[in-house]
C-alpha cells in the first residue's frame, strides 16, 4: 500500500517539532499546540498520522522525538523555508513577518528544480 504524500500541515508539525527541539531537549504536544496556534486535539491527530508514517515516535501525553526519516523531512522543509525567506526578505525587501509567512506558504509547493535555481540565484545575488 502506497502512502499519501505528506501534507503541508504535517510538514509544519515536523518543522515545529524540529525547532522546539533546538531550544529544549524534549518536545511535548502542548508546546506544538502553542507554537502552531492549534488545539490539542489537532496536535494529537497530526502526531498519530506522523507516527503511522514512521516520522515521529509518540505516545499519548508523553514527549516525542523525530525518527531519522522525520528528521530528514523536517530538515528539507527548513532548508526550503530558509532559501525562500532569504529571497523574500533580502531581494524583495519584505519585512520579517511577511517574508516568513510567504516562505511558509511556498515551501510546501515549490519544486526542487525551482528551489535549486532560486538557491543558485541567491548565491550569485550575495556575491554581487
Amino acid at each position: 500500500m502506497t502512502q499519501k504524500p505528506i501534507t503541508a500541515s504535517l510538514e509544519d508539525y515536523l518543522e515545529a517539532i524540529y525547532k522546539i527541539r533546538e531550544v529544549q531537549n524534549s518536545v511535548r504536544p502542548i508546546e506544538i499546540s502553542r507554537r502552531l496556534g492549534v488545539g490539542r486535539a489537532s496536535v494529537s491527530e497530526a502526531l498519530r498520522s506522523l507516527s503511522n508514517r514512521g516520522l515521529v515516535n509518540y505516545e499519548n501525553y508523553g514527549t516525542l522525538t523525530l525518527t531519522s526519516k522525520g528528521e530528514k523531512v523536517a530538515e528539507e522543509v527548513i532548508f526550503k523555508h530558509n532559501i525562500l525567506y532569504d529571497f523574500f526578505a533580502h531581494v524583495l525587501e519584505l519585512d520579517e513577518l511577511e517574508a516568513d509567512q510567504n516562505a511558509c506558504k511556498v515551501e510546501h509547493s515549490i519544486s526542487m528544480k525551482a528551489l535549486e535555481r532560486l538557491q543558485k540565484f541567491m548565491e550569485n545575488y550575495k556575491k554581487c
